[in-house]
């Protein structure tokens, strides 16, 4: 990253040296678009900083021949880098939120997170479908997905359809739509497709009545558990869901939490080992607690009607398949 031109390059050189700040990211093309916007913002807010991107491949980028939900391994897409963290080879990473484990290792932090991206799912067709929905694709089509989540939900709202595990990053995933008869269909992350300027290839968006989100989209792989938000006069309301593996069994339920946001209000650092290094320039710690509470009130009625059941068989399921 030197300075553009041979005066600015040789100012560097003679000047006191930068500091270099290294960011740790997966080395798949959609990744390394997603680190190169979180250092051009930091890059905007720190210019006196240089920023080093160290790419490294993960245990689930080398494991493409076997289900997400089958490997059994936490931090598939972390791991490596939670080490390169440890072991102070890099100063930060970048990931997409879904791909974090529910629980940090120890002394580790999120320490922001991006404004959200189109949260939704989509659906890409091979070429000689285009121009179909799920809904109109001929009976017994394979649809390619590597996220329980997404097949569970789908295969409940569209029965005449097949769901097949499909594994790769997006590139391998369009190329295996393309050039293999296997897949009618694919679904994938909306953002990730707009990220990768892909946005063509997008031949239905699903909304949240055909398929809710992931918690912290985009994606969420290996237990049917899905989301969705939305803010309405001051309140927020939380849907979640949870279902069987086909889908035939499942539980909803909708809660609502009033959420005060006052204008230009910013926190600081707080010592809430959740919440530390975050700071959240215009909304107020009540309402980030009001948020989570309302994710754990809703997790709690969620299980306390019978939803650790339906997950309790699913897993069961998914490991003896």
């Amino acid at each position: 990253m030197s300075g553009n031109g041979n005066g600015a390059a040789t100012a560097e050189e003679n000047g006191p040296k930068m500091r270099v700040i290294r960011v740790g990211t997966r080395k798949s093309q959609l990744a390394r678009i997603q680190t190169d916007s979180v250092v051009a913002m930091l890059k905007a807010f720190y210019p006196g900083l240089q920023f080093e991107i160290v790419a490294m491949s993960t245990t689930g980028d080398k494991i493409l021949d076997t289900a997400l939900s089958k490997i059994g391994e936490k931090s598939l897409f972390t791991k490596e880098l939670e080490h390169a963290l440890e072991k102070n080879e890099v100063d930060l990473v970048v990931h997409s939120l879904k791909d974090l484990p529910t629980v940090l290792p120890p002394g580790f932090t999120i320490g922001a997170v991006c404004k959200r991206e189109n949260p939704y799912d989509a659906v890409v067709f091979h070429p000689k479908f285009v121009g179909k929905t799920l809904e109109t694709l001929p009976e017994k089509s394979v649809v390619g997905t590597s996220s329980l989540r997404r097949a569970a939900q789908l295969q409940r709202k569209f029965p005449h359809l097949e769901f097949k595990s499909i594994r790769g990053n997006l590139n391998t995933r369009l190329r295996k739509l393309d050039e293999l008869q296997e897949f009618s269909a694919i679904i994938l992350a909306a953002a990730g497709l707009q990220r990768m300027g892909w946005q063509h290839r997008v031949g239905q968006i699903l909304h949240p009545e055909e398929c809710m989100y992931a918690v912290g989209q985009e994606g969420g792989c290996s237990v049917p558990v899905a989301v969705h938000t939305a803010m309405k006069d001051g309140q927020l309301y939380l849907t979640g869901g949870v279902w069987s593996l086909d889908g035939s069994d499942s539980m909803q339920e909708t809660m609502q939490a009033t959420i005060r946001v006052t204008a230009q209000h910013e926190d600081g650092p707080e010592d809430d080992p959740q919440l530390v290094g975050i700071t959240a320039r215009s909304i107020p710690r009540e309402a980030q607690l009001a948020a989570e509470n309302l994710g754990i009130s809703l997790a709690s009625l969620l299980l306390n009607k019978g939803a650790k059941n339906i997950l309790d068989v699913a897993r069961q399921l998914n490991d003896a398949h």
